[in-house]
């Protein structure tokens, strides 16, 4: 070959991308959780926001005295009524509320191959829902962690979480418990427990996923429990109006209703070329007995063992 020979090139790859096309995914958002506390929950609809909660005044003595069991003799039959709570307590329905802004500009010329507006708007929903399950759980006047009674609030035994701190949670909620509700921190912590006393919890499939479970009732976990110099707390809950435990509270039928509770409504174009939606979820818990609740409080989630 001669020293003036031409030397020949490929198309490079750098270029050639210049005329491919590039497979795009949907924004993704780490934040998003499968907020399985919203999944486990059962839903009470509510009438015009509010949900009363009747109780009956009652004596955890037991048995009235005032029933008796196939009395002999001819005496007089004794006499009983059940004393309803005078002031019981209501629940209003609280709004989560936030408005998004979309340049119409933006909206019309990138539209593919995704919607800017729907892709906002399921992402900002997303959000709105993730607050939901921190508020049902934290919020100060009806969160889980407010409403659960001082009688139903149990102290670790050594810090970490145990076979045995569960079981006395149990012995507070007997009556048909549902699930726990612990950091994944926390589930992790017990699942080391168990590890180290030979235990090691069985597991169910839930929602097309493994749960680790204790005495048959499934620990759900929730990054909403938050965690204080590696502390946090684990709750048990019994569920539903019939057993006398803990319910969701739902507004239904609301405008612009796109699932229940949740309406996005259009607010219009401001003279900016902005358009505007109001996205609002209206929602609430009740424990309607104090014994459907109960808290383990203070674990440690930062204790391991040394093994052999």
């Amino acid at each position: 070959m001669s020293e003036t020979s031409e030397i020949r090139q490929p198309l490079g790859e750098l270029a050639a991308r210049q005329l491919a096309n590039t497979t795009k995914t949907a924004p993704q958002m780490r934040a998003i959780t499968p907020r399985w506390l919203i999944a486990c929950l059962p839903w009470t609809p509510v009438e015009a926001g509010v949900y009363r909660v009747n109780r009956v005044v009652e004596s955890r003595m037991g048995a009235p005295a005032d029933i008796e069991c196939s009395p002999q003799d001819e005496s007089d039959l004794p006499e009983a009524y059940v004393d309803y709570e005078e002031q019981p307590r209501e629940f209003t329905l609280n709004a989560m509320t936030t408005v998004l802004d979309v340049q119409t500009r933006v909206s019309d010329l990138y539209r593919s191959p995704y919607d800017q507006i729907r892709e906002q708007l399921r992402l900002t929903i997303e959000k709105v829902k993730e607050k939901q399950e921190g508020e049902i759980i934290n919020n100060p006047d009806y969160g889980l962690l407010s409403q659960a009674a001082d009688s139903m609030r149990v102290q670790p035994r050594d810090g970490a979480p145990t076979p045995d701190d569960l079981d006395e949670l149990i012995t507070r909620v007997w009556k048909e418990p549902a699930f726990f509700l612990a950091h994944p921190r926390a589930i992790a912590a017990f699942g080391r427990e168990c590890t180290y006393r030979g235990v090691p919890p069985a597991t169910v499939n839930l929602f097309g996923s493994p749960f680790i479970t204790w005495r048959g009732i499934p620990l759900i976990p929730s990054d909403k429990l938050r965690i204080n110099d590696n502390k946090t707390d684990i709750l048990l809950l019994r569920t539903g109006e019939k057993r006398q435990g803990v319910v969701g509270l739902f507004q239904p039928g609301l405008p612009g209703e796109v699932s229940p509770s949740l309406s996005v409504r259009f607010m219009g174009i401001n003279r900016k070329a902005v358009a505007s939606y109001l996205i609002s979820l209206y929602c609430s818990v009740a424990v309607l007995t104090e014994d459907a609740l109960g808290v383990l409080e203070g674990v440690e989630v930062d204790h391991y063992h040394e093994y052999q």
